[in-house]
């Protein structure tokens, strides 16, 4: 019978004890998501309100039963572990500065890490995947090794879905509204003690943003609200859902991230000396950065000038849908007030947008002509960045191009487990991960029994959760219990000795989920053999518009459903970084095989290599870099001339023979001591040879010694005297790009073509200059041995000197060569325009050869 009335919700929260007050302190800190002992703090007190908020401190701290906190107030156990928690927390945050004997940025020094999505801890749900992991391993790095720097974000009311999988493997999108009261944010106040707010224009009209501040660590996260009584319902809803609604939706997020962003650090009166742009949804801080340079005076190059100088732009897709583009139109349209304001023209503004090949406004082609620091995050995504963005340097090699890359990392205390913390620190010495670079001691050192039974209780706390997500998955899609036995046959805690092989990332195609049933039979006999059997566990996300992903996601649950196949392939859902975190520390292995050259970095691996767990993988992104033939196993990419079909054809046998030749027979290979111990000298040695070098430490400080630095000083010397080096840079460039048509180059004279070791050899260039000085170039003569390839490891370079005047409008330009080498060199000669005050030697993109 319906019960009479309209109910309502009351929330009653509890009065926490004066003894415990400062767990409002530790809930309001993201240094929680990832140190571990906070967390247990809390689920202590009431584990199964830990696991209904979502492992979340300040909504546990509103629905705790108060009776529980008065009782651990008086509890002597509870009270030293937290005050152990505090005491670990005061000496992180007011502890010594680290020194580490490397460059660092000066107190006055401030770095603007801008980014759409930030994934610090499942308690704060505004990331989707490895972008927003990324982000927030960035900035606890930067939190740990005290490094000034800010980041800004979105605030999303929904971040990405809640993945459910029913019985026939469709997904299946549940977006959930947040109370942001629960989040551990806090509204800025301004200097009138009010909220602050600033405006952004959007089309014709002003947008009202609210400005949100998170802590995490040492960090200040600032994230962008438009959900505020001041805008319009559909103004409202901008940036209500990360990546959702339709382009109109996306641009006006970018523009809310980049023009909001710089407004809010301004109306905060931070100044930041470097801006970095991570992905480029938050471009458009470029125009506002140069809207405020050009209201003080300086025109428009010499403020692009000024901004390009101090920002730095880091790509993280090889995808072509990874680029946000968006038509010309709708650009003029909801940037027209820039227009206004910059008073320049439409072409002037979309042509910082787009690519030649293009009409389009490319948000990414917008951030790299902004920034004069470019990069990928691996060394195989820095050479395939560098031929995608090659048509902004079109007379430069792709090899030579401002594209760099600087490879991720993962921010060690987040995913490194517990337990093997603790080994690490008993053999490895007190305090190991807090030396640079996560340096450690012996790895081998671990007496093999304890480094396997550690491996084993992660593995089993691992299967644990596998077994209640599939329980809950299975009796919600009207599974039997007898069936569900049969499911989890294999990944049963009690023995967790079953090789186990995990995959988990997003379901883009790319990413070939389903290459492993390339070839069904052959995975029947690698996965059948009762003495040797084999699991995988499948889980990831599908974008809510990706139909070909969700596709995946079906193939996995068609494959799982087969007779054969039961219990060996699981398809588990709604993958978090709770999940994920029990994922990479209790596998045995680590699947990935995208297309090459499509993954950016893969960061999952290097989390799964650091908890000892062995990778196998295609050699793509962070891979390419750290298999050296012994740390795991390979995939090598086949030619890219073989279609698509015969490529997965092919690349699958090589994963079927590394499966059935090398991981199964050594995972089972046990001897007499009852423990693989090949096995784990394998994962040791990936321990050792991964940890060191792909952990967000070695990534932030190369950042700051490639990037933040570099650009800290580039951006004072532009600056300096109203912008003086910027306009004169600026007009340089101008008078480049008008002479650059008709310069020309030939060679006079005839040229040795053999001479002895020790010899020199003279070489004259004459160039027509077209106006411009001799100082105005370089002329370079390219030395190779052999057949001359540009990238010859032994390929040097020699500067032609300019003789004399120029003579009717041709100047000369001379190099004595005595070359260093023998054998048949490669020799050709270039030209290309030079100033000493570039950020990089080839930024202009433009190169005359003869």
């Amino acid at each position: 019978m319906q019960q009479p009335g309209t109910p309502f919700i009351l929330e009653v929260n509890p009065r926490i004890p004066q003894r415990l007050i400062r767990l409002e302190e530790l809930a309001n800190n993201l240094w929680y998501s990832w140190d571990r002992p906070t967390r247990a703090l809390f689920s202590r007190l009431h584990p199964g309100l830990w696991n209904a908020v979502g492992h979340n401190p300040k909504a546990f701290l509103k629905r705790v039963d108060e009776r529980r906190l008065v009782e651990a107030a008086e509890d002597p156990i509870f009270l030293s572990d937290y005050n152990r928690v505090l005491s670990a927390y005061d000496t992180y945050h007011t502890g010594p500065h680290r020194t580490d004997g490397r460059e660092r940025l000066n107190e006055t020094d401030l770095v603007a890490y801008f980014c759409a999505e930030f994934g610090f801890h499942e308690s704060l749900p505004i990331y989707s995947g490895g972008l927003g992991i990324l982000a927030g391993d960035h900035c606890k790095a930067a939190s740990d090794a005290r490094l000034p720097l800010v980041g800004i974000g979105l605030l999303y009311r929904q971040g990405y879905f809640t993945q459910t999988i029913d019985g026939e493997g469709n997904q299946h999108a549940r977006y959930v509204d947040s109370n942001f009261g629960d989040l551990p944010i806090v509204p800025v106040t301004g200097g009138d003690g009010g909220e602050l707010r600033v405006t952004v224009e959007v089309q014709d009209r002003r947008v009202t943003v609210k400005v949100w501040q998170a802590r995490v660590g040492h960090v200040t996260l600032y994230l962008l609200d438009t959900d505020v009584d001041e805008n319009s319902e559909a103004d409202r809803g901008i940036g209500h859902r990360l990546y959702g609604g339709d382009r109109a939706t996306r641009i006006m997020q970018e523009i809310v991230l980049g023009v909001g962003g710089v407004r809010a650090l301004d109306a905060l009166g931070l100044s930041p000396s470097v801006w970095h742009i991570n992905e480029g949804h938050a471009a458009f801080l470029v125009l506002e950065r140069m809207r405020e340079i050009m209201l003080r005076g300086p025109d428009f190059a010499t403020a692009l000038e000024a901004v390009a100088v101090s920002t730095i732009f880091t790509t993280h897709t090889a995808v072509g849908a990874g680029h946000d583009r968006f038509d010309a139109a709708m650009v003029l349209d909801y940037c027209s007030g820039f227009l206004r304001e910059l008073g320049i023209g439409e072409e002037a503004l979309l042509a910082l947008g787009r690519m030649p090949d293009s009409d389009d406004f490319n948000m990414t082609a917008l951030a790299a002509r902004g920034s004069r620091f470019q990069n990928g995050v691996s060394r195989v995504h820095g050479e395939v960045s560098a031929r995608v963005l090659s048509k902004l340097w079109p007379e430069i090699p792709p090899q030579e191009n401002p594209v760099g890359y600087i490879t991720n990392g993962v921010h060690v205390p987040t995913f490194l487990s517990p337990e093997m913390a603790y080994l690490f620190e008993r053999f490895a010495g007190a305090g190991w991960m807090r030396l640079p670079g996560g340096e450690h001691g012996d790895v081998g050192t671990i007496p093999d029994h304890l480094f396997w039974s550690t491996h084993q209780h992660l593995k089993a706390q691992m299967l644990h959760l596998v077994r209640h997500r599939i329980r809950v998955q299975h009796f919600r899609n009207q599974g039997s219990e007898a069936h569900l036995d049969r499911l989890l046959r294999f990944a049963n805690p009690a023995n967790p000795n079953v090789l186990t092989i995990g995959f988990g990332r997003r379901f883009a195609t790319y990413k070939r989920a389903t290459l492993l049933f390339n070839d069904l039979d052959w995975l029947r006999q690698i996965v059948s053999d009762p003495q040797r059997p084999v699991v995988f566990v499948f889980t990831g996300k599908a974008h809510p518009a990706d139909a070909p992903g969700q596709a995946f996601i079906r193939r996995v649950a068609e494959v799982a459903h087969t007779p054969e196949f039961v219990g060996k392939i699981l398809l588990v859902e709604d993958y978090d970084m709770h999940f994920a975190r029990r994922l990479v520390s209790g596998v045995d292995v680590w699947l990935n095989n995208p297309v090459y050259p499509m993954e950016a970095s893969g960061t999952s691996g290097m989390k799964a290599a650091i908890n000892g767990v062995i990778n196998l993988s295609m050699l793509d992104g962070w891979w390419g870099e750290a298999y050296d033939g012994s740390n795991g196993w390979a995939i090598k990419p086949v030619s890219g001339e073989l279609a698509a079909e015969a490529r997965d054809r092919e690349e699958a046998r090589t994963l079927y023979e590394v499966l059935q030749d090398h991981v199964v027979p050594l995972y089972y290979r046990r001897g007499d001591v009852g423990h693989p111990s090949e096995w784990i000298r394998m994962a040791k040695h990936s321990i050792a040879t991964i940890l060191p070098r792909f952990n967000a430490h070695r990534m932030t400080t190369e950042y700051v010694t490639q990037f933040y630095l570099p650009a800290v000083r580039q951006g004072r010397r532009y600056a300096r005297d109203d912008f003086a080096v910027a306009a004169a840079v600026a007009a340089w460039k101008a008078r480049v790009c008008a002479a650059w048509p008709e310069f020309a180059m030939r060679r006079t004279g005839d040229v040795q073509h053999r001479i002895r070791f020790g010899d020199t050899v003279r070489i004259e260039i004459g160039v027509q200059l077209n106006g411009l000085r001799a100082e105005d170039v370089i002329v370079e003569l390219l030395v190779t041995q052999g057949a001359g390839e540009l990238r010859n490891e032994r390929r040097r370079s020699h500067t032609f000197a300019p003789l004399g005047e120029a003579v009717d409008g041709e100047q000369r330009f001379v190099l004595e060569l005595t070359p260093k080498l023998c054998g048949r060199l490669g020799c050709r000669i270039r030209a290309y325009p030079y100033h000493p005050a570039l950020t990089h030697r080839f930024e202009m993109g433009l190169m005359v050869w003869i």
